[in-house]
């Protein structure tokens, strides 16, 4: 409920008679400003009138009400100027792609700094509508190339730069094995223990240059990790400052496939038109790159958008140029951790366009090939079982279940929210044929398995 102070509240009082908004018009104000930062907020009325009675909102109550009250009244408002006291941290912490490196540095470390400390309002943040449009934005019309330089008091040098490089793989492999849950905690705390103090520390353009790239990958798997157990608001920040990283590395390669990223994590939100605009500035910064895998997988999340708004001649050209593109690669020019784009991959991006389309024979046909994958993709592996899973339905439902019980087996041993809604999809596609045993006793297994906490 938050602090209760002695006196009524004159400051914010004298602000709302000023401003001429009432109390509904302030709390509707905040919620919807609230809802733009990924927050969801119940005030009313009622709340307004508990904060002129001297009640303070919990954080980020007090920030939100003062950006609302700056925007009304055309001068800066702060929360004291409200009688209130403001937390530390803004609201809107990570999902601003800085204008300068400096601005860039503190941002991404104070995010690592308030999610190691678990902040409330990170941890319940849900996806910004507008933030990933305004990032690649400024991603493409940002003036550089910038220099990251830094005079702090610890010596950088190449081998602190290789250790980050070798802790972003093992990173990268164990994701795939076990799971963003299991991950996640530890890659952050080792972005704020370890990597945030070299980048305070003191490099040379040549080094600092490899900082931030090592930085920027590990940030996007932070934030890949979030993602896979659903934690959308948190993964948008994350992406972002990656993204941000990537750009003061001069680094268009990885930023093509954060904005990749990004664009996968958009349709699987619901809203593929962003999806759509994200992949296709993630194909202009992996042709700067000279990358034809990394283009090949933009175009295939361009598009998996395409198939999300049912647009099927603009999937089929996209498709049809990614596997043109493809066809160029050379797999010794791709950097580390774009190793996991093969043939399998392309052919699982594939199979889920043709069943968002409706189409379970093309899909089943390239969810079989999705499963000739190199070893180690654990998740992956039961993502495209559930996928080939759920092209049989229809056909032969026991079949199904056949493959469903494989991605269920894997997906036992995973930290992974999203592994759980593949298979919530599978068990209620297989809802009209829940008279048959092997049916109903497979979708019992699924609901038992997804309603645990992780």
């Amino acid at each position: 409920m938050g602090r209760q102070p002695k006196e009524p509240n004159r400051e914010l009082e004298e602000l709302l008679d000023e401003s001429g908004i009432s109390n509904k018009g302030l709390a509707r104000r905040v919620v919807e400003r609230g809802r733009a930062v990924g927050l969801e907020l119940a005030y009313d009325h009622r709340s307004v009138g508990r904060w002129l009675d001297g009640q303070q909102p919990n954080s980020p109550g007090p920030e939100l009400i003062a950006d609302v009250l700056t925007e009304a009244l055309g001068r800066r408002i702060t929360p004291p100027v409200c009688g209130m006291s403001g937390g530390r941290d803004p609201v809107d912490m990570g999902l601003e792609f800085a204008l300068s490196l400096t601005e860039a540095t503190t941002s991404v470390t104070a995010l690592w700094r308030s999610d190691v400390e678990r902040r409330r309002f990170l941890k319940g943040a849900s996806y910004a509508v507008a933030v990933y449009p305004a990032a690649s934005m400024r991603w493409l019309t940002l003036p550089g190339p910038e220099h990251p330089v830094s005079a702090g008091a610890r010596r950088v040098g190449q081998s602190d730069v290789d250790a980050v490089r070798a802790m972003a793989a093992a990173f990268r492999d164990l994701d795939n094995r076990v799971g963003g849950g299991k991950v996640r905690p530890t890659i952050v705390q080792y972005l704020h223990s370890s990597v945030g103090p070299l980048l305070r520390g003191n490099y040379a353009e040549p080094v600092g240059r490899q900082l931030f790239t090592a930085a920027a990958e590990l940030t996007k798997l932070a934030g890949w990790a979030a993602y896979d157990q659903e934690e959308h608001g948190l993964a948008q920040r994350y992406l972002i400052q990656a993204l941000r990283l990537a750009r003061a590395a001069g680094d268009p390669g990885l930023g093509a496939e954060i904005l990749a990223a990004m664009s996968h994590k958009a349709t699987y939100v619901g809203r593929p038109g962003d999806a759509v605009d994200l992949a296709r500035a993630a194909q202009i910064s992996a042709r700067s790159a000279g990358l034809a895998a990394l283009e090949a997988e933009c175009r295939l999340v361009e598009a998996h958008g395409h198939a999300a708004r049912l647009d099927e001649a603009m999937c089929a050209t996209s498709i049809t140029a990614a596997e043109r593109t493809f066809a160029k690669a050379e797999s010794s020019d791709q950097p580390e951790w774009l190793a996991y784009f093969d043939g399998a991959y392309m052919s699982a991006k594939v199979a889920h366009c043709f069943r968002e389309l409706g189409d379970d024979a093309r899909s089943a046909r390239f969810a079989e090939q999705s499963l000739n994958m190199s070893d180690g993709y654990l998740r992956g592996r039961a993502f495209n079982l559930t996928l080939l899973a759920s092209t049989r339905v229809t056909e032969d439902p026991q079949e199904a279940v056949r493959i469903g019980h494989q991605a269920l087996d894997i997906a036992a041993g995973l930290s992974s929210r999203r592994s759980h809604a593949y298979l919530r999809d599978l068990r209620q596609r297989l809802a009209p044929h829940a008279g048959m045993p092997d049916v109903q006793d497979f979708r019992q297994q699924v609901r038992e398995l997804t309603t645990r906490r992780d």
